[in-house]
């Protein structure tokens, strides 16, 4: 039998290595011809050990990576967190990332891993129109430069086929995002709904009259105000449409005209709301109409419009929820 040798050998290129001869190339034992299986073994635990090496350096890098751009992100979050807390229209703000995350749970385990370099670009573009909108004080645009910045990770990560499954968890997250446009909307339309409820009001025999936002009841002087504009019931709606659509099957024309149908059915549902407020307070008062039945109805005619959507959904034939989620 051969002695123990630990050596460093290589086979030369013209055939079998001459007797005697040792040359570098990778760590292997000579035990004897009966005993081959120890060096199978030996390369195997080295290479495993690479790979938990790498693994752990890719573990190390991801972790790295998350703290700087939890560091970068922080000033858009303090604020984000700032507007869900004050800004009445968007307090359901802080549910969009995680219903986001939720999605993202759902996809990650499906996606295999495809590096692809022009994701870096993005990325770049990305955290240029961050820093830039933040500079500016622009949080909203800052927070789209987040979300390119996002779909620049993944694009890099997973390749082009993890953005265009992760689409739908990265475009959700404009739902979280006050837009400025959304509380100047809300005067105009506020104006518009005690328009026409005053009509309808009319219509249905009552005595009422409207001068701009001011109604006039026999019995009280209301003002029809920016919280009487359905604006919030609108983005909510928006946003549930929206998960809706992404979890029945159907094709995206019919998806498309569930998510468009929102903006009718919340307009005329907060509309019949604002008649019905106007019947309260000439029935039983203005306080009656502008105290309980104004901070509750809102629940239930938000409930009745999401109603009103799922049948529009059902008559379209989006109503089985997608097997691949």
């Amino acid at each position: 039998m051969q002695p123990l040798i630990f050596g460093l050998t290589r086979k030369p290129a013209g055939g079998c290595t001459p007797p005697g001869e040792t040359r570098s190339f990778y760590p292997i034992i000579h035990l004897s011809r009966y005993k081959l299986f120890l060096d199978v073994h030996l390369i195997a635990t080295i290479v495993f050990m690479d790979q938990i090496r790498s693994s752990r350096l890719n573990w190390l890098l991801i972790g790295l990576m998350a703290v700087l751009m939890a560091i970068l992100l922080a000033p858009l979050g303090r604020w984000l967190a700032g507007e869900w807390w004050s800004n009445d229209y968007y307090s359901h703000g802080a549910l969009a990332p995680l219903v986001s995350a939720f999605f993202v749970w759902r996809i990650i385990p499906g996606l295999a891993r495809r590096p692809d370099d022009r994701g870096l670009l993005t990325v770049g573009l990305g955290t240029l129109l961050y820093l830039a909108a933040l500079y500016q004080r622009a949080f909203h645009i800052a927070a789209l430069g987040m979300i390119l910045l996002l779909a620049g990770v993944v694009w890099t990560y997973w390749g082009w086929s993890g953005v265009k499954k992760m689409a739908f968890p990265l475009a959700f997250l404009i739902f979280m995002i006050p837009f400025p446009f959304v509380e100047v909307s809300s005067l105009p339309l506020s104006l518009l709904t005690g328009q026409i409820a005053t009509r309808i009001m009319q219509s249905a025999g009552l005595n009422v009259t409207v001068r701009g936002a001011a109604v006039t009841l026999p019995n009280a002087n209301l003002v029809v105000g920016a919280q009487c504009s359905g604006v919030r019931s609108i983005i909510t709606l928006f946003a549930l449409a929206a998960v809706y659509a992404h979890i029945v099957e159907g094709s995206w024309i019919r998806k498309l005209l569930i998510f468009l149908a929102v903006l009718p059915i919340a307009v005329l549902g907060n509309i019949m709301r604002v008649s019905s407020l106007l019947w309260v307070a000439n029935r039983w008062g203005a306080e009656a109409g502008f105290t309980f039945y104004h901070d509750y109805s809102g629940f239930v005619f938000f409930g009745v419009s999401f109603a009103f959507l799922i049948l529009f959904a059902k008559l379209l034939g989006c109503s089985k929820i997608r097997s691949d989620l």
